[in-house]
């Protein structure tokens, strides 16, 4: 038995979902991508490439209410199921719950816990050592409907960033989860598994307000936040009323009587930070709204300080 999907994506995930959807021999009714911007979207191509329906739109809803005319293109669809893998844009009812299977959607966290748009950055962040992936129903709420696929034991690093605990640890687990979800209601044996309330968290996007450094903390909390906000949007400090930006940082052993946010020393085209309790190496720096560079070409020497 095969279903009528529609998938709703974008970028190498959505790709390997489409692919996988249609190798699996479920027919693919439409793909809705986004608008383009700049460098080809990746499955916006695999559609193409595969003789998909593809159809992109800035958006589905107008001052809180679904766009008339985007139910009606979807409802002619015939979908029986909708599949969210990358969603970025807010779907209304009328689509999500239209298809008798109604929707299933791909979320990097084990709900109930982490729920909102930045789940990877802030479990980094806040210190999480294991973590997982979920597909679950939508609902009305943010990430809030029940779980049909849930997949854990996944550990969180030392030295992730919210760039590898995606693609190296979550991504792949992710296409699979997605694809077993799907194969299940296909099957009739999926189970809708309600989130329990009592252990939900919610997590506000990740802003350029939470990736402020603020040298008084501990060198345990910066290290994970320059890791978490790596690789958008950067932890920022200002050095001579320039914004800079820290990547490809990791936590240093290494006593020092500096200021926090004083450059010890550079090193390897690196930059060494005073931290307290510690230190920080930073390999590379974005200034302003320049391009990444290694962080000892930025201009900052030995004995100045970021604030």
């Amino acid at each position: 038995m095969a279903l009528r999907i529609a998938i709703f994506g974008q970028a190498p995930f959505g790709r390997d979902v489409l692919a996988g959807l249609l190798d699996a021999g479920h027919e693919v009714v439409a793909a809705y991508a986004p608008p383009e911007a700049g460098r080809p979207d990746p499955m916006a191509a695999e559609a193409e490439r595969r003789g998909v329906r593809l159809l992109r739109h800035p958006g589905f809803r107008r001052q809180g209410a679904a766009i008339p005319e985007r139910v009606d293109e979807y409802r002619a669809l015939g979908a029986d199921l909708n599949v969210l893998a990358y969603v970025t844009v807010i779907l209304p009812v009328e689509i999500v719950d239209a298809a008798p299977k109604r929707s299933l959607c791909f979320h990097p966290s084990l709900l109930p816990r982490y729920r909102g748009g930045s789940a990877i950055p802030w479990q980094i962040i806040l210190g999480e050592t294991e973590t997982g992936v979920t597909v679950f129903q939508p609902d009305a709420g943010v990430d809030t409907g029940p779980i049909v696929v849930q997949t854990g034991g996944v550990r969180i690093g030392e030295a992730d960033t919210a760039a590898s605990l995606y693609y190296d640890r979550l991504y792949s687990l992710g296409v699979e989860a997605m694809l077993d979800a799907v194969a299940a209601v296909d099957a009739g044996t999926a189970q809708l598994v309600p989130q329990d309330e009592a252990l939900a968290s919610h997590q506000p996007l990740l802003d350029d307000a939470v990736a402020r450094i603020d040298w008084r903390r501990p060198v345990a909390e910066l290290d994970r936040l320059l890791r978490g906000c790596d690789p958008s949007p950067g932890a920022h400090a200002r050095h001579r009323g320039r914004v800079v930006r820290l990547f490809d940082a990791r936590r240093l052993e290494r006593a020092t009587s500096e200021p926090p946010g004083s450059v010890i020393a550079a090193e390897d085209g690196a930059l060494v930070l005073a931290a307290a309790g510690g230190a920080l190496r930073v390999g590379r720096v974005r200034v302003d709204d320049g391009k990444k560079l290694p962080a000892a070409e930025a201009g900052i020497a030995a004995g100045e300080r970021l604030r």
